[in-house]
């Protein structure tokens, strides 16, 4: 009988020393994990415990996809593309957007809506109204196109700092970029020949816009100096008194080299695209000009215009991710960050 307690009281000191080990080991485990930044994976969560699945646990967009999605578009929208897009990236990291160039020429508004059509991009980014032909041809690819207004955006006027004009009519405007005036003298300026800076009709969104709704369809005038990109006709424009150029808001107002000019329907109402009182040359980059989002918003300003997500409304995946990435756009966050980049929120 002994012999049996002794048998059993070993036993059970056994079964013990093992718990104690077995104990032991785990809980070093658990301290090293936490030390070393890794978590256990608890049994049977699948992978609940991966860092990445935790994250789009917190991507409160409805209906958004998983996967990679080409897009791009519009150069107006490169602010959006960096400040506000890296954000629902890091919210919802398993939804990936992919900056895709043209394999051809330029982008563009126009560049990325064909893109779209021709099913290299999941959708495109826009800043001009879809055009009539551009849905036909997407509908003979048995699709069309939808598109979304997310945020409201201005043109600009940039001349030289030391031109003195008080602001420009949309009529005198058009005049300009036709060559029906060539003097600023004929616009209440000093007697100096104009230099008209523009990108070509190729280029993209902005220009189309411009020949649409300033120009309303004439070509421009034999006076027109092209230029390849914003930031070089900025440069020609600083170093030219007679100098003007026209672009997205955003890449003019705030500019320490160049002034943008009041616009007006009437020479006798002038509204400024940026926040008065004008902040001078001397003062910047210290303090710069900010855009005038209430004339935007109100339309008191000449000429604004929508920003558009340009949607394949084909039922699929792509449709899916054009829908969800504008909804973002479109929430209270979204809208927020669209300010921030510099452009003013639709809602």
């Amino acid at each position: 009988m002994s012999q049996k307690n002794e048998t059993l009281s070993l036993l059970l000191a056994a079964v013990i020393t093992i718990g104690l080990i077995s104990g032991g080991l785990w809980f070093f485990r658990g301290q090293w994990a936490q030390i070393s930044g890794t978590a256990l994976k608890p049994s049977g969560t699948g992978n609940a415990g991966n860092p990445i699945n935790q994250s789009f646990s917190k991507c409160n967009v409805p209906n958004l996809p998983e996967g990679t999605f080409n897009y791009g578009g519009s150069t107006t929208w490169a602010p959006i593309r960096k400040d506000v897009d890296s954000v629902l990236q890091s919210l919802c990291p398993r939804f990936i957007l992919r900056y895709t160039q043209p394999p051809s020429g330029k982008p563009g508004s126009g560049t990325g809506i064909q893109m779209l059509i021709a099913n290299q991009l999941a959708f495109s980014q826009s800043s001009r109204s879809i055009k009539a032909e551009e849905n036909a041809e997407a509908r003979q690819k048995e699709f069309s196109l939808k598109e979304i207004p997310v945020a409201i955006d201005g043109i600009a006027i940039a001349v030289n700092p030391n031109l003195n004009i008080p602001g420009l009519t949309v009529a005198q405007l058009k005049d300009i970029y036709t060559g029906n005036i060539t003097n600023w003298q004929n616009v209440g300026g000093p007697n100096l020949p104009i230099t008209v800076f523009s990108r070509s009709k190729e280029a993209g969104g902005t220009v189309e816009f411009f020949v649409e709704n300033i120009l309303n369809k004439e070509n421009f005038g034999t006076n027109i100096t092209y230029i390849g990109t914003t930031t070089e006709a900025v440069r020609k424009v600083a170093a030219n008194t007679g100098g003007i150029y026209y672009a997205s808001a955003p890449e003019i107002v705030p500019q320490c080299t160049i002034k943008s000019l009041p616009l007006g329907r009437t020479n006798s109402q002038f509204v400024p695209p940026y926040q008065e009182p004008f902040v001078p040359q001397s003062e910047c980059p210290g303090k710069r000009n900010q855009l005038n989002t209430q004339a935007f918003r109100s339309g008191d300003y000449a000429i604004t215009r929508n920003l558009f997500v340009i949607v394949k409304q084909n039922g699929q995946t792509d449709q899916q991710a054009g829908e969800g990435y504008a909804n973002w756009l479109l929430t209270p966050q979204g809208q927020e960050l669209i300010e921030k980049a510099g452009f003013v929120r639709i809602k």
